[in-house]
């Protein structure tokens, strides 16, 4: 999954960037990582993909920077077990870009000294990632004893910081149904926005299959809890992966909408553009989709649930197109 967004584009049109979509590279620098998710969607690449050298990593942020974007999420991998990290976000600040943020599963994060040499490089964003109210559906998840506390704690110190947190947290069979005391969670940590995410059935996700991956018709309501509860404490939320036919009158909470287009440059290869590539080749849409209000924004789910689940729970919402 690919970072977060609103904070970004607020963040930027604040500063007054040129109007027009705002681009952003995702940007892997290795696959290494201190927890063995159940839904990891890089699966094997830890075994078999190494590190990116820092020359290359500023490289292309230089490439990016000339190509006019200016804004570059960290990840991989856990890009915090990278030694260059601090290194890598300083070229970026040097690099021009504005919105610096690095996704994470935040346990390094309970380390203020590392939060703040983050922050002093230059790091304006911080994404971690949260999938429980409490340590047993987190850590049963994660398969690393303590990491829901250290994720929590790393929260507690960013925001102890003032610096902008957006948590990301994969819905699964195993939590869905404990989203909405995430939510309230969230809410009580301050952050600053979060969002749900149904997993993709890629990576080590595909091997469990529906051992792990629950109906979006039994997860969604849980998520859209979450969403109400959210908003009724003022933070904004999103969900990400679920079709607008299955929102019920929270369409504004899909995510799609909002992720800037650019380019993602992974170990084994790049895309020039994610957008594209969600739209075109990752997400399908069936011929029924066409009589649906939201047909012209909705990208449809990940190709790999319908192939799993069929399309029996996506029923085409009728009625005018919305104003946008």
């Amino acid at each position: 999954m690919r970072g977060h967004l609103e904070g970004v584009l607020a963040r930027l049109r604040r500063r007054g960037a040129a109007a027009g979509p705002m681009k952003r590279l995702d940007i892997k620098i290795g696959f290494a990582c201190n927890n063995r998710c159940d839904f990891c969607a890089q699966g094997d690449k830890r075994r078999v993909l190494g590190r990116r050298p820092l020359a290359r990593i500023v490289g292309e942020l230089k490439a990016a920077a000339r190509q006019g974007v200016r804004g570059v999420v960290f990840t991989g991998g856990e890009p915090t077990l990278h030694p260059r990290l601090a290194q890598a976000v300083r070229a970026a600040k040097r690099a021009g870009f504005e919105s610096i943020q690095i996704q994470s599963n935040g346990r390094k994060f309970a380390y203020p000294d590392y939060c703040r040499s983050l922050r002093d490089a230059g790091a304006n964003e911080f994404s971690p990632s949260l999938h429980g109210s409490g340590p047993r559906l987190h850590d049963a998840q994660t398969h690393a004893p303590g990491s829901w506390r250290e994720t929590v704690a790393g929260i507690r110190n960013l925001k102890k910081l003032g610096l902008h947190v957006l948590t990301n947290s994969v819905v699964t069979k195993l939590n869905y149904r404990d989203l909405p005391a995430l939510a309230r969670l969230l809410v009580r940590l301050g952050v600053d926005q979060f969002q749900f995410a149904f997993i993709h059935i890629v990576g080590a996700a595909a091997r469990e299959g529906r051992g792990i991956v629950p109906r979006k018709s039994d997860a969604v309501p849980y998520m859209l809890e979450g969403m109400r509860i959210g908003r009724a404490a003022g933070v904004p939320c999103y969900t990400e992966a679920v079709p607008y036919c299955l929102l019920d009158g929270l369409a504004d909470c899909a995510c799609e909408r909002l992720i800037p287009d650019g380019p993602v440059v992974d170990l084994d290869f790049q895309l020039k553009s994610w957008e594209k590539y969600r739209t075109a080749t990752g997400k399908a849409k069936r011929p029924r989709c066409r009589a649906c209000r939201h047909d012209g924004v909705c990208e449809g789910p990940w190709r790999e649930y319908p192939e799993l689940f069929g399309w029996d729970e996506f029923v085409p919402v009728r009625g005018e197109a919305p104003r946008r």
